[in-house]
C-alpha cells in the first residue's frame, strides 16, 4: 500500500501559512510561477542593514506541498542572507532529486519527504525559495 501523499504534518504546515500583511517597508518584490504545476507566489521582502531578511509576506497559490514549503520559508527566513537562501534552495533541489540524503539545514523540510518520488511537486516546493531570492535580488 502506498503511503498518503499529504500527511497530517504537511497539512498542518500548509495551514500555518500566514495571511499576507503590510510590511513596514517593501525593499524587494517578486512574483514567480512553477512551470511544472502552475503554482504562483508573490513575495515582498524587507531587509536589514546587512541585507539579511528582516520580514517577508507572501501570497501563495499552490498545492499543500507548495503551501507547506512557503510556510517553512516564512517561519525560518529571518536573518538569512541571499547566499544562505541560495544554498538552502540548492540543497533542497538536490535532496528532492535524490542527489543527497538530507534536505539541508533549513528546519522542517524533511516533512516534505513524500514529494521526493513525485517530481511534478518539486517545482511547488522550490517556488518559495525562488521567490525569496528574486525579491532579495530586486532589493539590490
Amino acid at each position: 500500500m502506498t503511503p498518503p501523499l499529504y500527511t497530517t504534518e504537511i497539512l498542518r504546515l500548509a495551514a500555518s501559512l500566514q495571511e499576507p500583511r503590510e510590511l513596514e517597508r517593501a525593499d524587494g518584490r517578486a512574483e514567480v510561477r512553477s512551470a511544472t504545476c502552475g503554482s504562483k507566489i508573490s513575495l515582498t521582502v524587507q531587509l536589514d542593514e546587512d541585507r539579511r531578511v528582516l520580514a517577508i509576506t507572501q501570497t501563495v497559490q499552490a498545492c499543500a506541498f507548495g503551501q507547506a514549503s512557503a510556510a517553512l520559508v516564512e517561519h525560518h527566513a529571518t536573518g538569512r542572507s541571499h547566499a544562505e537562501v541560495a544554498d538552502a534552495m540548492l540543497a533542497v533541489s538536490r535532496w528532492l532529486c535524490g542527489h543527497r540524503e538530507d534536505s539541508g539545514d533549513w528546519p522542517g523540510l524533511m516533512a516534505l519527504e513524500p514529494a521526493r518520488t513525485r517530481q511534478p511537486r518539486h517545482g511547488a516546493i522550490l517556488l518559495p525559495f525562488r521567490a525569496l531570492l528574486a525579491a532579495m535580488e530586486d532589493a539590490r
